[in-house]
């Protein structure tokens, strides 16, 4: 069984990365933000309860995460392991989350902040369908339309400069800690986020000591 923990910046591939290492190793992907994202779009009492602290410009609070983090792991569908994404985020959920769960290792994606700018401003979204698509190495066929419907392309409410650099700041706040715990018990994996997809992968298999697949 082999259990991780993946750590990035916003546009650093963790969700790419998570998903390759997953459909390999048989184990399962866990998205944290996918799953708030999920009881929002589904009106949940938990999903109004996430949207009232996103309305308040606040961030979800510990108590609300390790709950939606532990009642996912208490399903335990994963036989052969997990790989957590986009938790934990501050030292208490790293202190719950180590006291709660044996893990193999954490996987930090090392992106700098102007990659991230680059990275983030480029990427664009259909208004009709929600199609994802990056001006960098997803471009669209016709300038500005998406592939799939024929969409008007826009930018993400918050993919602008100022919303950037609040959650780049924010990211490093919380999270230099973080790495900081998890690195007394030897736990990080830094690798380099900015080479392409397959180079990244080979990497952090190289440094978890895992089989690349055939």
């Amino acid at each position: 069984m082999r259990k991780y923990v993946i750590i990035g910046a916003i546009g650093s591939g963790k969700g790419t990365q998570s998903g390759l290492l997953a459909r390999d190793l048989d184990i399962v992907h866990i998205s944290v933000g996918d799953i708030f994202r999920w009881h929002v779009k589904n009106h949940t009492k938990l999903g109004a309860q996430v949207r009232r602290i996103m309305a308040a410009g606040e961030l979800v609070g510990d108590d609300l995460a390790e709950n939606v983090v532990r009642e996912r792991l208490d399903q335990h569908d994963w036989n052969y392991g997990f790989i957590v994404d986009g938790f934990p985020r501050s030292r208490r959920q790293t202190e719950f989350f180590l006291e709660s769960y044996d893990i193999d290792g954490v996987i930090h994606l090392d992106l700098p902040d102007a990659e991230v700018r680059r990275r983030v401003l480029g990427r664009r979204l259909c208004s009709r369908c929600g199609m994802d698509y990056n001006l960098i190495a997803d471009r669209p066929t016709e300038e500005g339309r998406c592939d799939v419907c024929g969409g008007e392309l826009v930018t993400r409410e918050d993919d602008t400069e100022e919303a950037l650099a609040e959650r780049l700041r924010d990211y490093h706040e919380k999270t230099d800690p973080i790495l900081e715990l998890f690195a007394r018990k030897e736990y990080v994996v830094t690798v380099d986020a900015r080479p392409g997809i397959d180079e990244v992968q080979r990497t952090l298999r190289e440094r978890l000591r895992l089989p690349m697949p055939r």
